[in-house]
């Protein structure tokens, strides 16, 4: 019996990422827009406000049904290098060496501390086929949250890249990262080649 080597799929494909648009990206065939959303501290809130503040949410989630609320981390977690460190600092012999480890696990912990408890809220709309209409354009949409009292920004391709890569641990910096991935590398073989 014979065995036929699969072929192995992009991170792109098994999410299902098509590309990014104009306004969010092609994920099957629907879109999706990414908006980030300034939190509110309700602990400083009266009751009447709160109040208030879940009626907006109400009405968003009314006016525009295909909307997802998210929150994630708003930077890399720093464990698995902490880790590497931790294990380095026990093999080395030298104490020079040494002593500098233990400034890198002293810094990466001040970073940590620094930004753990930072957190980006964003509402996510899916349109459905990725067609935008008077109900679900960029614009409408944009409206419909500043109707309802929310402090917003609109995500475009450097953000939504850098969430991404923050979501599945590659790096803070995801903005930075090729659209396609090696893509860099064909650059620089066909620039020597030339």
């Amino acid at each position: 019996m014979k065995l036929k080597k699969k072929k192995g799929r992009s991170i792109q494909q098994l999410i299902g990422i098509k590309t990014f648009t104009k306004s969010g990206i092609k994920v099957g065939k629907d879109e999706l827009y990414f908006f980030a959303v300034a939190p509110t501290n309700i602990s400083v809130l009266s009751a009447a406000n709160i109040e208030g503040k879940i009626h907006q949410m109400m009405m968003l989630l009314s006016a525009i049904p295909d909307i997802e609320v998210s929150c994630t981390d708003s930077s890399e977690c720093f464990d698995d290098n902490k880790l590497y460190l931790k294990d380095r600092l026990e093999e080395e012999p030298n104490p020079n060496i040494r002593k500098l480890i233990k400034k890198d696990m002293e810094f990466l912990d001040s970073v940590q501390s620094d930004i753990s408890t930072a957190r980006q809220f964003m509402l996510i709309v899916r349109v459905k086929g990725g067609r935008s209409d008077k109900q679900t354009s960029s614009a409408d949409i944009e409206r419909k949250l500043r109707d309802q009292g929310f402090d917003f920004r609109h995500l475009k391709k450097p953000d939504i890249k850098r969430i991404l890569a923050i979501y599945f641990d590659a790096s803070m910096y995801g903005e930075q990262m090729p659209d396609v991935d090696g893509a860099q590398f064909l650059e620089v073989n066909n620039s020597n080649e030339g």
